[in-house]
């Protein structure tokens, strides 16, 4: 019989067992306390080891530099003095180091004699670098005498050492006078001969005393925290809480800063803290300190992985992830791919784009043209051919795939398995999410902010203005807009919205980081040289370019036309757009005999579309439309409503905006009866990608990141001292359980087919590994167990 399929009985025969699986608990138990505290002696004994070496390495070289300072030629006048001194320091001084040294190296052979050596001192001599020799006497005596007497000593020699602060060691105090006095001397002895060979010699010998006798950061008073202050902190630790009642994130700053105002403390400018920190939340500096000096240590925190990427040769990773890859014509296949470009012209960061890989039954319903690859090299060769037919500089960033699936009710590309996964660790080191909640709704996987040390969300849509379109619009959208905020909270550090038409999300603010094609500027600035020659500009009218679905600005184009056919009458309208709702929008228009010609979906940088003059756009469901943007580069107008969408092209002048039907229909006739005005240096700089670029790097804190050295492996740092530091954070805390949530909530195809997940997405299927090479799932996530 199986012995896992018989349970241990229970009751009184139960008690032998029970006594058996005590003792060796506590067998177990204490074997781990005896193995850690014997780790942790030989730890502390190699440390004592290390700092004699160096204070041996020192002393050599201190030494060494006191013989090169020598003048071969000296003159006679000054000679004497010089060369005096330094023989009084080999004579005198370098006999008593030997022989320190000499007993340190006997104290390390013989225990019994190294505790004569350090009673010998006694405590009035045991001032000088506790963190040395008090290291190497903290050693010996544990060695002799076990861990609970080296307690006992340490303790002692720190209580001795902080009694008797006005005392030195002997053999520094010896070595200090007679510095004094060949100071002096050496003073004297350059105003007679010139010479500067002593005098550097004692400034770097003064220079190593004071190494010797740092002042602990402990040692610094630092006033406690206030009531007022405490009050403060949990205000603003609550955000998160009080977000969800309905109070605004505004209204606890005021409450905050009131609160803290009122104290008049002011953290030390000489603080580590502040070292490589240009934070300007004061009340997190104070809290810092104080606990600092109180000696709290916190290691990572209860949500968080202890391990992240460490810069070792001062390279930084970026990985863009996004939704959508050429050759479908989408923004977050085109603008992303952009992105990478250019921010691998820096040299501070390595860059890869992370796209989805469809198998080809999804790429004939996805790409234009019945375009299908065989294999993601030869994607990749497609993209890259068709960027560098763009741009005026050789990319430099790695292209890389993530299985994804098409989602037919949603027209987008949903990521297969963990996105995470094939983002290699030694290279997860900053993240850019392109739609970070498109590619977290069914995210099951590593926790991006545990993988990655800096992550940013890039919202590109407006899914709210889409669903509400739909049937049941309004509950889907109250269901979206919460799974938008959870997903972005629990997975982003700081979310970055194109316009302020997109869904108000955490830790989100608004700026357009999108540029346009270069290509476009070049045509801006052909037409500018063709109008300033004498030559006609423009031949043709106005035109409208986009995906012909009913939610891009369709319907309300329709609207617009219908309701002022007279007053519009002689008015045509160029279409341009393919798309699945495309018999039906060509049917309405001509069931109410508008005056719009249908096109194909065509590039914007085609030839036949140079000779527009206007292009309209009436579309609110966008976040920020690129063809606007374009339209603009190439010098035409551009109508389009006045909505948070269109801000950022509201500083144009040839950008004309309306509120109402009637508005429309008199930019219409504004645009058309006039030329627009040529772009200026600046203009033309706002909307290109490298204006995008140092605005991302600016509101992503990717500069801030970048210039970071201190996560550099080995060293120290204030970014990394001051997390460990601080006190563990609420909204932290709140945000790792939102994300081991829907880790957990994802892990369940039931719930996922209830929220409208493609099937058997939780992981990539067979398809997905013969194209991409990869195991199947279940040989790279075994499962282990009886």
């Amino acid at each position: 019989m199986d012995a896992r399929a018989s349970p241990a009985p229970s009751g009184f025969g139960a008690g032998r067992g029970d006594d058996d699986g005590a003792f060796s608990f506590l067998s177990k138990g204490w074997r781990e306390v005896r193995d850690s505290a014997t780790a942790d002696l030989r730890l502390m004994r190699a440390r004592a080891d290390s700092l004699r070496t160096i204070a041996d390495r020192e002393i050599e070289q201190l030494l060494t530099s006191a013989s090169a300072t020598v003048p071969s030629p000296p003159p006679p006048v000054a000679a004497g003095a010089p060369i005096a001194e330094l023989e009084f320091v080999r004579s005198r001084i370098q006999p008593k180091i030997s022989e320190l040294r000499r007993q340190y190296a006997s104290a390390a052979r013989d225990r019994d004699l190294g505790r004569r050596v350090l009673e010998g001192w006694g405590p009035a001599r045991a001032r000088v670098d506790l963190s040395g020799i008090n290291a190497i006497r903290n050693a010996i005596v544990s060695e002799a005498d076990g861990a609970e007497r080296w307690r006992r000593a340490a303790w002692r020699a720190e209580v001795e050492a902080v009694g008797d602060e006005g005392k030195e060691w002997e053999v520094v105090r010896m070595i200090r006078t007679s510095l004094k006095e060949l100071e002096r001397r050496s003073q004297t002895s350059e105003i007679l001969g010139g010479l500067r060979g002593p005098s550097e010699f004692v400034e770097k010998f003064k220079s190593t005393l004071k190494s010797f006798n740092v002042e602990t950061q402990g040692s610094k008073e630092v006033p406690p925290l206030d009531l007022t202050e405490i009050i403060a902190n949990l205000v603003r630790q609550s955000e998160p809480f009080l977000d969800q009642l309905g109070v605004r994130k505004d209204l606890c700053d005021r409450v905050v800063e009131t609160l803290y105002r009122k104290q008049n403390h002011s953290v030390s400018e000489d603080t580590s803290l502040l070292v490589n920190d240009n934070s300007s939340d004061e009340l997190d500096l104070r809290i810092a300190s104080v606990l600092e000096s109180t000696g709290y240590h916190a290691d990572d925190g209860f949500w968080t992985e202890p391990t992240k990427y460490e810069v070792s040769d001062n390279k930084r990773y970026v990985a863009i992830v996004t939704t959508a890859s050429l050759p479908w014509m989408t923004g977050t296949a085109v603008n992303p791919l952009f992105r990478a470009a250019y921010l691998a012209r820096g040299t501070k960061q390595d860059v890869t784009l992370v796209v989805p890989w469809l198998c080809k039954s999804d790429q004939e319903l996805v790409y234009p043209n019945s375009m299908t690859f065989d294999s993601p090299e030869e994607q990749e060769s497609y993209i890259r051919s068709w960027l560098e037919e763009r741009l005026g500089f050789e990319s430099n960033f790695k292209i890389s795939f993530y299985p994804g699936k098409f989602s037919k009710e949603r027209r987008s590309i949903i990521p297969a398995g963990d996105t995470s996964q094939f983002i290699p660790s030694r290279e997860a080191d900053i993240a850019v999410l392109e739609e970070p909640e498109h590619l977290n709704w069914y995210h099951h996987g590593n926790r991006w902010t545990d993988k990655f040390n800096h992550v940013v969300g890039v919202v590109h849509t407006n899914y709210l203005e889409y669903i509400k379109r739909e049937k049941n619009g309004a509950l889907q959208a109250f269901l979206v807009k919460h799974i938008n905020n959870w997903v972005t909270r629990a997975y982003c550090d700081k979310v970055l919205r194109l316009s302020a038409a997109t869904q108000d999300l955490p830790k989100s603010i608004v700026c357009n980081v999108h540029g346009v094609n270069p290509k476009f500027l070049k045509i801006g600035e052909n037409i500018t040289a063709d109008r300033e020659s004498g030559q006609p500009s423009f031949s043709k009218g106005a035109y409208f370019l986009g995906k012909m679905v009913w939610a891009k600005g369709y319907r309300e184009l329709i609207d617009l036309m219908s309701k002022h056919k007279n007053d519009l009458e002689g008015f045509k309208l160029d279409v341009y757009g393919s798309g699945e709702d495309s018999q039906e929008v060509q049917s309405t228009s001509r069931k109410l005999d508008l005056s719009l010609n249908f096109y194909k979906g065509r590039d914007h940088a085609d030839n036949s579309l140079h000779g527009y003059k206007v292009f309209i756009n009436p579309s609110i469901s966008d976040v920020l439309c690129t063809a606007t943007a374009e339209a603009l580069a190439m010098g035409k107008f551009v109508i389009c409503a006045e909505h948070p969408s269109n801000e950022f092209f509201m500083s144009f002048p040839n950008c004309l905006t309306y509120k109402t039907s009637e508005e429309f229909v008199a930019r219409v006739k504004e645009a058309m009866s006039r030329e627009p005005q040529p772009l200026t240096p600046e203009q033309r700089h706002n909307l290109s990608w490298e204006a995008a670029t140092e605005r991302f790097m600016q509101y992503a804190d990717l500069d801030k990141v970048l210039n970071d050295n201190v996560a550099q492996h080995g060293q120290g740092g204030s970014r990394n001292r001051r997390r460990r530091n601080v006190q563990p954070n609420l909204s932290d805390i709140m945000d790792g359980g939102l994300a081991l949530a829907h880790r957990c909530l994802t892990g369940s195809e039931v719930l996922r087919l209830a929220t409208g997940a493609i099937p058997s997405t939780r992981d990539y299927d067979k398809q997905h590994c013969v194209d991409m090479g990869l195991l199947p799932p279940q040989v790279q996530h075994p499962v282990y167990g009886w």
